[in-house]
């Protein structure tokens, strides 16, 4: 795993990493240093190959030492999700039993584990030897990630990422989406979550680019730091891009930098490519998953225009299938360079694969003529009243557009008519009745999929990844 140490022989004064709150800058010379001595470190604890390190904390240069360290020990880096609670995280760390967690001052009190505060582990690093690391030979089936699957129900499954799947991930999204060493990214979702590791860190590791690093989202400090940054390429989950086009700075926010901006994780309304299409950013919508280690489609830029909501075609190296397909619509299954399964889950992972070795996504997908793909909803989420099935990714993005809906979710409730009731959930920007959203609605959508009711919120919960958090809201319906 030599991609730090073969961007420093080759381009020594290139910059990979800054940190947006200090300003320290570091080329890949300094990082390849910096990984190194966290590698050493770790020997001097008496960590070896196959054990796992689990760090707990917001984003920062240290995390990113430490993964990179791992794949140069050929140890299993594991981000902890800091959004937990004692005993999630008591049960997370339970099953992975790592052998070192490295923690934030701020966050200790969560962990009762043997722990390493962040302030201790620089001090072993600032004192570990400063020669170059040997570089250990991992096999591409090698783990190297250990990453929380964002569930929202039960303690969350830790897909194993390896070593050969995160480096075609990096291949395929450099060569699929044109990234280059010339790119520049945020790095502000969280390293707890694939697509803040994999959508554009991993891949720009592997280019040559540059990350600026953010302890976490803010839509403000997003705006601020684009144009001082020159950022080219950003990604967010929706509900970070609808923060940002209803932040007061959002309309004078220079941001003709950006040559694209990516949303994924869940469903993006329509409204949301409409409001940055009028700031002059190519917007697009991306799909992949944990278990897909995660970029799986891209869409040309020339398709970005004519195809809104379409995930294009899959990226080289991703073979897809659409299972048991009804109407141009069925299962989508993944055969390429996916997860090796769930940590210490053999059922589980049985369960993520068909017989002939098919990932299991769990997603609905639709093909379109010219190959394109395009993500209708979660086989588990499909609503089906009358005997209708109603995706309600189509009726939230129908509501979105309305003026007043700032949020929406829809999910279904148990009818003793229909079998199963459209109820949407919303958060209004100002008041509105129930008839004048159905019947805004009711231009687009068939009567079938109309809400029966809406539930108005403050805020829709969301999960530890930022994405509107669906079975919590379905619980309210029970």
């Amino acid at each position: 795993m030599r991609w730090i140490t073969e961007q420093a022989e080759a381009r020594p004064s290139a910059l990979a990493l800054v940190d947006g709150l200090s300003g320290a800058r570091r080329t890949f010379v300094d990082w390849d240093r910096a990984v190194s001595r966290a590698a050493w470190a770790l020997t001097q604890r008496g960590l070896r190959a196959h054990d796992r390190v689990a760090v707990l904390g917001q984003n920062s240069f240290d995390a990113l030492d430490l993964w990179f360290a791992c794949g140069r020990l050929g140890a299993i880096f594991q981000p902890l999700n800091w959004r937990l609670a004692a005993p999630e995280l008591a049960a997370v760390l339970a099953d992975t039993e790592p052998s070192l967690v490295v923690v934030a001052p701020e966050l200790v009190e969560r962990v009762s584990s043997p722990i390493v505060t962040l302030p201790a582990w620089r001090e072993e690093v600032a004192a570990a030897p400063g020669a170059p690391f040997p570089h250990a030979r991992v096999a591409a089936y090698t783990p190297w990630l250990l990453v929380g699957t964002g569930g929202s129900t039960g303690s969350p499954k830790q897909a194993v990422l390896t070593h050969g799947g995160v480096l075609a991930n990096a291949r395929n999204t450099n060569v699929s989406w044109g990234l280059t060493e010339r790119d520049v990214t945020l790095l502000n979702a969280p390293l707890f979550h694939t697509g803040g590791l994999n959508v554009f860190t991993a891949p720009l590791a592997l280019a040559g680019g540059t990350s600026v690093v953010l302890p976490s989202f803010e839509a403000g400090q997003v705006l601020e730091f684009v144009p001082r940054h020159g950022v080219t390429v950003l990604f967010g989950v929706p509900t970070m891009f609808i923060a940002l086009a209803q932040h007061p700075a959002f309309d004078a926010a220079e941001l003709s930098s950006l040559r694209f901006a990516i949303a994924g994780g869940a469903p993006c309304p329509a409204p949301v490519f409409d409001r940055y299409a009028r700031k002059g950013v190519p917007f697009r919508v991306g799909y992949g998953l944990t278990e897909g280690a995660p970029n799986t489609f891209w869409l040309p830029d020339e398709l970005v225009r004519s195809h809104p909501g379409s995930v294009g075609f899959p990226v080289r190296g991703m073979e897809v299938r659409l299972r048991d397909e009804q109407h141009g619509v069925g299962a989508l299954e993944l055969k390429g360079p996916c997860a090796a399964g769930y940590w210490n889950r053999p059922e589980a992972t049985k369960a993520l694969f068909t017989d002939d070795g098919w990932l299991r996504t769990g997603d609905l997908a639709q093909r379109a003529e010219d190959g394109t793909y395009r993500i209708v909803g979660r086989l588990k989420d499909i609503i089906i009243s009358g005997g209708e099935n109603v995706f309600p990714s189509e009726v939230e993005s129908v509501l979105a557009a309305h003026p007043a809906v700032s949020e929406v979710c829809v999910v279904g409730a148990a009818d003793p008519t229909w079998g199963e009731a459209v109820v949407a959930h919303v958060v209004l920007s100002a008041a509105v009745d129930d008839a004048e959203l159905r019947a805004f609605a009711g231009t687009r959508l068939a009567r079938y999929k109309l809400p029966k009711r809406f539930v108005r919120h403050d805020t829709l919960p969301k999960t530890p990844a930022g994405k509107v958090d669906r079975r919590a809201i379905q619980q309210t319906n029970a």
